[in-house]
């Protein structure tokens, strides 16, 4: 986003930083405002429709993103596609509530595996592609694909309705679907935890392709910029399903802990590597870690939520993501400008430490609760 930029005018790097945070959380800003919305329509009419009319609406904005001739055109596009940014997560949504329980965490780590193999594919082509053939035709291809995963939802995909045969109490309201998730403090830390590890996950990607160019220089530097992104993908797709299996067995929170605590250790490096493949061998270590966070944050949703309102449940987490989407490259972006890059590092990765630190603090006091609760009984 930040090179697509630099390509609309003669910007100063401070102005192409700064717009780079902004056009890349304007997205997510919609996106928090409608994910509940979406979610609440999934649970009453079905996901599926959601997914299909979330590609599409995707697919149109990104093609018009081809045509831009100033940022403000882009800004406005980007908004225009969050109203409909979220097809992964309605589909963490479909398939989990078409999942048992126990083999949840499993089976959205093969579902992460698929996003993930996008991720890692995307960036490397996106960057070749840029290249070879310059950004507007990226665009215009990349509306394509988007369009192809309309069409083989709307086709290749039932699903099946099975809220009626697991639960007695079909309807909720808005007020006791927020009850749930603030009387549940488990739930609503993991929830506040997304949101500190999405703004731990985006406060370098906007600036990633900048560190690059300081790091290896111009030559080739949109493939390079893909090569960075894409490793972090690779370490998450060998990852993801077996972090999901372990949990299944462990226990989703004391998994989350883990990964909070591996992903500070292996972000903090990236402060102090002095060229690509330095970067690149941090990034990779990074999606091994943070990666399996995602689907096991779903899967913990999903245990501890009724089967009716899990989409509106997992939309309001969806938001929280998206709220952190927002202000990880706002922050991002706004201290690589006042500070230096390499500081973004240093606060990430305090940040993920500390996010550790109150999940496990969270997890000892529900543990000592249960304990007090079986021996009062006793």
């Amino acid at each position: 986003m930040s090179l697509y930029i630099e390509g609309l005018g003669n910007h100063s790097d401070k102005y192409v930083q700064q717009w780079s945070g902004w056009v890349f959380a304007i997205t997510f800003l919609m996106a928090f405002i409608v994910s509940p919305i979406w979610g609440r329509f999934g649970d009453r009419h079905g996901r599926k429709k959601i997914l299909v009319i979330a590609a599409f609406g995707m697919a149109i904005s990104v093609l018009l993103m081809g045509f831009v001739t100033s940022v403000l055109q882009l800004f406005i596009l980007r908004l225009f596609m969050g109203i409909f940014t979220g097809f992964i997560s309605m589909s963490q949504a479909l398939i989990s509530t078409q999942t048992p329980k126990h083999l949840a965490g499993r089976v959205l780590g093969t579902l992460q595996t698929g996003n993930v193999t996008g991720s890692l594919l995307g960036p490397m082509f996106g960057g070749l592609l840029a290249d070879s053939v310059g950004f507007s035709t990226t665009f215009h291809l990349t509306s394509i694909t988007l369009l192809l995963a309309a069409c083989f939802v709307l086709f290749g995909v039932k699903e099946v309705r099975i809220e009626k045969t697991e639960q007695t109490k079909e309807r909720y309201s808005s007020l006791e679907v927020l009850k749930h998730i603030f009387l549940n403090p488990m739930l609503l830390m993991i929830m506040i935890v997304s949101l500190f590890v999405q703004v731990a996950n985006f406060s370098i990607q906007p600036i990633l392709a900048l560190y690059v160019s300081l790091l290896h220089g111009p030559a080739n530097l949109a493939f390079f910029s893909g090569l960075a992104f894409s490793a972090a993908g690779l370490g998450n797709l060998l990852m993801a399903r077996n972090w999901g299996k372990i949990a299944d067995r462990v226990g989703y929170e004391k998994i989350l802990v883990i990964l909070l605590f591996l992903s500070a250790i292996v972000y903090l490096p990236g402060a102090f590597v002095t060229n690509i493949w330095e970067l690149v061998i941090v990034r990779f270590l990074l999606g091994m870690a943070i990666g399996g966070i995602i689907p096991l944050r779903t899967a913990f949703i999903r245990q501890v939520t009724p089967l009716a309102i899990q989409g509106e449940v997992l939309g309001y987490n969806t938001s929280v993501r998206f709220l952190g989407n927002i202000i990880g490259p706002t922050i991002g972006g706004w201290v690589a400008g006042l500070y230096s890059i390499s500081t973004v590092f240093y606060l990430t990765s305090a940040l993920l430490f500390c996010s550790g630190i109150a999940l496990m603090l969270t997890v000892i006091r529900q543990s000592r609760g249960t304990h007090n609760s079986a021996h009062s009984k006793a």
